[in-house]
């Protein structure tokens, strides 16, 4: 009962969940992994291991990565000038970068230059998808209206950005 409980904290108290099945072909596929080390001298391959356990190549790769100790995204990983490189400094956001959100601001401000009637007919076009001839029923006015007051707005906006 002592050991089980053990396994169980073990289990339930590690950084990730995985399933209980895949830890077994994990531990299963570690077995075999060093099984066939011993016979070969040399690390075994994927294809190898999924051989032997007649498992999918997939299944293998799954598993391998399921039981794998997760990492600090501030651990070093290359250290060699006294300069340490942490994982996180190799990684990229391109789509939070400063650029966006001033352009964001900007175009924000763009658009609240503009008159209520100008962005009713924008929000009309662009957020509810809907025709020049919809929005010219819903605001009161002909659809080349809809279309020059749409365009002069547009306009607009590209001079302030």
């Amino acid at each position: 009962m002592i050991v089980g409980e053990i396994r169980r904290f073990l289990r339930d108290n590690s950084p990730l969940r995985v399933s209980r099945s895949i830890r077994d072909t994990a531990y299963r596929i570690l077995q075999v992994k060093e099984k066939l080390m011993l016979e070969s001298q040399r690390e075994p391959t994927v294809e190898e291991i999924a051989e032997a356990l007649n498992l999918p190549r997939e299944e293998v790769v799954i598993a391998m990565d399921a039981v794998a100790e997760p990492v600090s995204l501030y651990e070093p990983i290359y250290s060699e000038s006294g300069d340490a490189v942490c994982g996180m400094d190799q990684i990229g956001d391109t789509r939070n970068t400063d650029e966006d959100w001033l352009n964001e601001i900007a175009l924000s401000d763009a658009i609240n230059a503009l008159s209520d009637r100008e962005k009713r007919i924008l929000s009309l076009r662009f957020y509810e998808g809907k025709t020049q001839m919809q929005v010219s029923a819903e605001v009161g006015i002909s659809q080349a209206q809809v279309s020059r007051l749409e365009k002069n707005a547009i306009n607009q906006i590209k001079k302030s950005l």
